[in-house]
């Protein structure tokens, strides 16, 4: 229906530096979808059939003779370096210095969902300049469009376990749960208010982290603080020329495509977040692997509430 057709394959062997996973769990993101338009093609998929899914909850099946610090039993979450995929699979192969021990305290359907959506939250906040976990210095003004997507249910999270007010759009239906997970002030964005990304209450925005579709450039300056800064996580070429058009002219405010390499150490850093209750997933459904295209279709239709996550 969506392209995707259920085979059998070898289960897959680690080579030096990686770990086989039993699946517990994985979750679907926009970059999988982007591979499947052909967007990044020449560049992915590198080779045919094609597994998507790149975040990883699981076991560790067998290591690599190289591995050093997993062993089969251990619980873990990963990131499958996009090259490869195959979370929607019962085996996949991780390398070692992407894979991160899970803590009891954290489940399979926590750990799927937090990989790429939760780096992507923490990316942007990391090039906010300002920000700090910390909460010290200046209080920031934060913009998160589609805020009870998938990123954005982190980064309004985040944002608020440090030193940033945050103004946050949706849907009408999910106001009460954004303003739950900390937003200071949510915008139904079909208002239009919410339409021109308006703080309520008349605030500049220091950054906006975007994870919504659809919005100008010309929409975002006007709401921008004098070195205000937009992060784009789904970047388009036009983003890209845009941005390139700015830095030349030496504008201060900007519009910056978030490229992100995934780090160990800060996947780490969220997963305690998550053990210490801190931040939560919050997830709209939950698929077996036989019915995959269905949950492939409702990332596909966008409106999502979190994150959608597939199991063996």
């Amino acid at each position: 229906m969506y392209l995707l057709q259920h085979v059998e394959l070898q289960v897959p062997s680690p080579k030096q530096d990686e770990v086989l996973l039993k699946m517990e769990a994985t979750s679907i993101n926009p970059f999988d979808l982007r591979i499947q338009k052909g967007i990044v093609w020449p560049f992915l998929p590198r080779k045919f059939p094609h597994i998507p899914g790149i975040d990883a909850a699981g076991e560790v099946f067998e290591v690599g003779s190289g591995v050093k610090n997993f062993k089969a039993g251990d619980k873990v979450v990963a990131v499958l370096f996009n090259i490869c995929g195959g979370g929607l699979a019962e085996f996949a192969v991780a390398k070692e210095n992407l894979t991160v021990s899970r803590p009891p305290e954290v489940t399979a359907f926590q750990g799927a969902a937090l990989p790429i959506a939760g780096l992507a939250a923490h990316e942007c906040l990391l090039r906010t300049p300002g920000f700090n976990y910390e909460k010290t210095g200046q209080q920031l003004n934060l913009l998160i469009t589609a805020a009870s997507g998938g990123v954005g249910q982190y980064a309004v999270q985040l944002a608020k376990l440090g030193n940033a007010h945050v103004t946050a759009t949706c849907g009408a239906r999910n106001l009460d749960l954004v303003k739950s997970l900390g937003a200071d002030e949510v915008i139904d964005y079909k208002t239009p208010d919410g339409a021109a990304l308006k703080s309520p209450s008349g605030r500049k925005y220091d950054a906006v982290i975007h994870c919504a579709t659809g919005f100008p450039w010309s929409t975002f300056k006007p709401n921008l603080s004098t070195n205000g800064k937009v992060f784009d996580i789904t970047p388009t070429p036009s983003v890209f020329m845009t941005y390139a058009l700015q830095r030349l002219t030496f504008s201060k405010k900007q519009l910056v495509p978030l490229l992100m390499t995934p780090k160990k150490e800060k996947l780490d850093f969220l997963l305690n977040f998550v053990k210490e209750g801190k931040i939560k997933a919050v997830i709209d459904s939950i698929h077996p692997l036989s019915k995959a295209e269905e949950a492939w279709a409702k990332s596909i239709d966008g409106h999502a509430t979190g994150k959608i996550i597939v199991e063996p």
